[in-house]
């Protein structure tokens, strides 16, 4: 039987130190990679994060994997800070598990996701999105 996603998500964050919206954004500052996994039609009704990569989760680790062959140009080590965004925090949880377990050990997502930083009154960004295929 099948412990159900809720544990699954449960373990998923038991392992991420989770940032708040004001966190990712001093995180970002620092240099970390704010990645943001939603689907096109999100994007487009809730807005684009300022300075995210956009990543589809079909693709994600094979474009954070420093040892991939289809890897993006940031992804440059085991030990790069990644933040992952999605709508309200739940995918982006599992995502970023999925990336630790692939040796990203700094990994982790935002609370809330992109409607917690909104509430929290951060800017979105009125650039196009900077989508990676």
């Amino acid at each position: 039987m099948s412990p159900g996603i809720d544990a699954l998500l449960e373990q998923a964050r038991a392992g991420l130190r989770r940032l708040t919206p004001h966190e990712t954004v001093e995180a970002v500052r620092q240099g970390a990679l704010l990645v943001d996994t939603r689907p096109e039609a999100q994007r487009r009704e809730q807005g684009e994060l300022p300075g995210a990569i956009v990543i589809e989760r079909n693709v994600l680790e094979w474009r954070l994997d420093p040892a991939s062959a289809w890897r993006i140009p940031e992804a440059i080590g085991y030990d790069r800070r990644i933040v992952v965004v999605c709508a309200e925090g739940y995918s982006s949880s599992l995502a970023a598990a999925s990336l630790q377990a692939l040796g990203l050990r700094q990994a982790t997502d935002m609370i809330g996701g992109v409607q917690n930083w909104r509430e929290s009154g951060l800017p979105m960004s009125e650039r196009p999105a900077d989508v990676r295929y």
